[in-house]
């Protein structure tokens, strides 16, 4: 309309499928298979000047958590309703927090963490540290800043416990989320922690295991239906683990299901093994 186009001009252009309402004021051109970038954009747009891509919806456009295919999570500067695809929150953010990522306006990747930390926990708020370090994902306010400046943010108990953790054992990123699952299972149990997706070499091989004790010379596999469900899988798992073990490794596989079912059996064994092999 700023163009001059008329509402009665727009109007036709809908009737005539040239433009697909998205949300109010907000169309896509030419047709609906628009991508979840575009999706995020919207979303966006349809929440006013100075609104920003936030929380989950965030971390998944920085690459650090979670594919945010739910409700796109935005905040405004000014109050304003959610919609059923739109969860909107209130928030005057300093330009230091504010980014742009492919067009998009979003929060920097530090207050994306700091917010993912109120709304899905600790656990979290660590896979998304160790990745947006992995990936070298530096804005020009670190974390701990925000911790300080936004200190009664409820997001900043679990951001402080996930750097604690971060800076006594950067063992490696997390890559899936029985990863996630996994860390706080040991150390619930106070099973010490292990590397995470650490390079072996054996032989003329070289493995990516998912957990390494290296004292004990165990490995400890987290096995997903998606990634080792199928028999070509199954056979590869195999081989590998054979030849680990030929190495001097002990490979132990450890599935959802056992952490969910038979937490307590699962962590006596772990603690059995680590005993036995960690002797002088």
């Amino acid at each position: 309309m700023a163009l001059g186009l008329e509402p009665g001009a727009i109007k036709r252009r809908i009737q005539a499928g040239r433009l697909h309402v998205i949300h109010r004021g907000v169309y896509a051109v030419g047709h609906t298979a628009i991508t979840q970038r575009g999706r995020w954009m919207a979303a966006v747009l349809a929440s006013g000047d100075g609104a920003v891509l936030s929380h989950r919806s965030a971390t998944a456009l920085w690459g650090i958590w979670g594919s945010g295919g739910e409700a796109t999570h935005v905040t405004v500067p000014r109050k304003s309703r959610s919609q059923r695809s739109i969860r909107r929150h209130f928030g005057a953010l300093p330009d230091d927090e504010r980014e742009v990522v492919d067009g998009i306006p979003v929060t920097s990747a530090a207050r994306a963490i700091l917010d993912l930390a109120a709304e899905k926990g600790e656990a979290a708020a660590e896979a998304a540290l160790r990745e947006s370090e992995y990936l070298g994902i530096y804005g020009s306010t670190s974390l701990p800043a925000l911790l300080d400046r936004h200190s009664r943010h409820p997001g900043v108990p679990m951001c402080r416990i996930a750097l604690d953790r971060a800076r006594e054992d950067p063992g490696g990123r997390l890559r899936s989320p029985l990863e996630e699952l996994f860390l706080p299972f040991l150390d619930a149990h106070r099973i010490p922690r292990p590397r995470l997706n650490f390079w072996l070499t054996v032989g003329d091989d070289r493995y990516q295991v998912d957990c390494l004790w290296p004292d004990a010379d165990l490995i400890a596999e987290l096995d997903g239906f998606k990634s080792h469900g199928t028999k070509r899988a199954f056979r590869k798992d195999r081989k590998r683990d054979r030849r680990l073990g030929a190495a001097g490794y002990r490979v132990m596989r450890i599935t959802e299901d056992q952490l969910a079912s038979e937490p307590e059996d699962l962590a006596a064994d772990l603690r059995r093994t680590l005993a036995v092999y960690n002797r002088p």
